[in-house]
């Protein structure tokens, strides 16, 4: 038999439930948690963020609306990115009131800032991912983790960069990454991922998005491509793909889909074309081999407008030689792409330093030389943690 409890809000400020450590901040006015051994269960609104039409217009018929209010919704939700339903004001006094009962926005502000000498912002935000599975009504206490992730907006000039994070964490491991250090502590759901982009302050100025924040975004393949869909949809941001780039270190089967499936860029991890070197840094190389990524990235037609490009961190006497170059040389030959070679931010327990400037500089004439367009990237936000590899959040340590 289920225990029932009510929590209500003292005030104006929400009430924190904690149960075997792992806290609530119930959404309503009311929450119910019926709680036994390794179960929990909890009741909450409902977030709209996140939903495409298709299940907002389902959505608005469940409740008896008309069926245009589903686009109303979304152009609320999306382009006018209010935080009530009770702004949304070309919806009747009693819409709003039946949709108040089981649904709130769910946009979720964020918990922590930190500026950059050079104009980096980093964003913390709050997130309970389910550790296992899909988010469900009926969780067991060990696949729902609080935890902390990060987004990054990065102005250059005329543009506003927002750098997304995924997931909670990441189980692909990569010895030189904060993240993977911290492991996996679960996905994110597409209302977390399109929150980052309306809680921050330069949510009105972004120009682009790239999908390179904690996490490995093909291993959540459903929630990140519900969220493009509803930054490139025409009832959504209505962004052009083109403002958009994923990156990620291989996940095969997903990223056949993501290139059948999407228009944005694509920006692969790479870091060394030596499968047994990149194996001691990447333990991916293992499950999806760099040879086979590169072989199924050639099927595709890059000569348009969606572009790829590869991401490949400087290590000093690692991968910085000209027989590295070559290696490059010879795996990318004949695809139409770039490079983007990253100086290394030292983190901790890791052996290698980040290259010299002058390897920098030869190693990236050796490229552009055979004909691959290659840059190196600025460092930024690196002062507040924020550069490249140095994204960690905070998250509850989970019991063993």
């Amino acid at each position: 038999m289920l225990a029932k409890q009510k929590y209500r809000k003292s005030g104006t400020s929400p009430t924190f439930l904690v149960q075997n450590n792992i806290s609530f901040v119930p959404r309503g006015g009311t929450s119910e948690i019926m709680s036994e051994k390794n179960l929990i269960f909890v009741n909450m609104k409902i977030r709209l963020i996140g939903k495409n039409l298709d299940e907002l217009k389902k959505l608005v018929a469940e409740e008896g609306l008309p069926g245009f209010t589903a686009k109303q919704i979304a152009q609320w939700l999306y382009v006018k990115k209010v935080r009530s339903i009770d702004d949304m004001t070309n919806l009747s006094k009693a819409a709003r009131a039946r949709l108040s009962e089981k649904y709130e926005v769910g946009v979720t502000p964020y918990a922590g800032l930190q500026i950059s000498s050079d104009g980096t912002k980093k964003y913390l935000f709050p997130v309970s991912c389910p550790h296992k599975r899909g988010l469900n009504v009926r969780v067991s206490e060990d696949e729902l983790e609080t935890s902390a992730i990060e987004a990054v907006m990065i102005p250059d000039a005329d543009r506003a960069t927002l750098c997304v994070s995924s997931q909670a964490g990441c189980r692909m491991g990569c010895r030189f990454c904060m993240t993977g250090r911290q492991g996996f502590h679960g996905h994110m759901s597409a209302a977390d991922i399109i929150s980052q982009f309306i809680a921050v302050d330069e949510s009105d100025k972004l120009t682009n998005a790239v999908f390179m924040g904690m996490g490995e975004p093909l291993d959540n393949y459903d929630n990140v491509m519900r969220a493009i869909e509803i930054l490139t949809a025409d009832w959504g941001f209505a962004w052009s793909p083109k403002r958009i780039t994923l990156s990620t270190i291989g996940v095969l089967p997903n990223l056949k889909r993501y290139l059948d499936e999407c228009k944005c860029h694509l920006a692969v991890s790479l870091h060394n074309p030596l499968p047994h070197e990149r194996l001691s840094v990447m333990p991916v190389q293992g499950a999806w081999p760099i040879e086979e990524v590169i072989a199924l990235i050639k099927q595709y037609d890059f000569t348009g407008q969606r572009r790829v490009s590869f991401e490949y961190t400087m290590f000093a006497g690692f991968n910085d030689t000209k027989a590295h170059a070559d290696a490059l040389i010879r795996m990318l030959k004949g695809l139409e792409c770039r490079m983007n070679l990253i100086r290394f931010h030292k983190i901790p327990d890791f052996p290698y330093e980040t290259s010299p400037d002058v390897i920098i500089e030869n190693f990236k004439t050796r490229l552009n030389n055979s004909g691959i367009t290659t840059t190196v990237r600025a460092s930024r936000g690196e002062d507040i943690l924020a550069a490249c590899g140095m994204l960690a959040g905070q998250h509850a340590e989970r019991e063993s």
